[in-house]
């Protein structure tokens, strides 16, 4: 069995969800919304508590292993895409309050018209990390719910329920899995070989 996360950390990462949850359900709708001072003050403080936070979060969770807790080899494609999708969403999360801040910067700034040329560049900013970041985490937790279906041992590490004795021995998913390091194989050759060429 593979290490688990710390307390700690698992104390971060739940917690974590549930700030981005509230984040999510109490965004403002309207930037009209903001002549409101008492708001003003709120998301701004939100967002600097919440950027504050994930930079932490980002640094005290480097310490841990990408596949924490796994009971089985991982390829190093794999390892890859993986870390891509985990600092993806470290990048979205930190886009959401930045610009969020940047949003409130601007608007106390006079730029009060959604269809000004700077404050619309922000908008927009702010809505793609926000549906980048809808993403990345339904693909993190998919994975998650995959890992657990293979019993690799890494959803125990973090997630409480349901946790894994073994690998699985169900053949179709065997079969899967197999096909999923066939692709890794491929894909592990393709940029070996690429590398190769460029030295030549």
């Amino acid at each position: 069995m593979g290490k688990n996360h710390t307390k700690l950390a698992k104390f971060i990462h739940w917690s974590f969800i549930l700030l981005y949850a509230y984040g999510i359900f109490k965004q403002v709708d309207d930037l009209e919304d903001l002549e409101d001072n008492s708001l003003l003050l709120l998301e701004v403080s939100f967002a600097s508590v919440f950027l504050l936070i994930v930079i932490m979060r980002y640094f005290y969770m480097r310490s841990a292993e990408t596949f924490q807790g796994a009971n089985v080899p991982v390829h190093k494609v794999h390892t890859f895409f993986a870390k891509t999708v985990h600092l993806s969403m470290y990048f979205t999360l930190i886009m959401l309050p930045l610009t969020g801040l940047m949003i409130a910067g601007l608007y106390t700034q006079g730029h009060t018209d959604e269809d000004g040329l700077v404050i619309s560049i922000v908008l927009n900013a702010h809505e793609f990390s926000a549906v980048l970041s809808y993403v990345l985490i339904a693909t993190h937790v998919s994975a998650a719910i995959y890992s657990r279906i293979k019993g690799e041992g890494v959803w125990s590490s973090m997630v409480p329920i349901l946790k894994e004795d073994k690998p699985t021995n169900n053949k179709y998913i065997l079969r899967v899995a197999d096909l999923e390091e066939k692709i890794y194989d491929k894909v592990e050759t393709l940029f070996t070989s690429g590398k190769k060429d460029n030295q030549k």
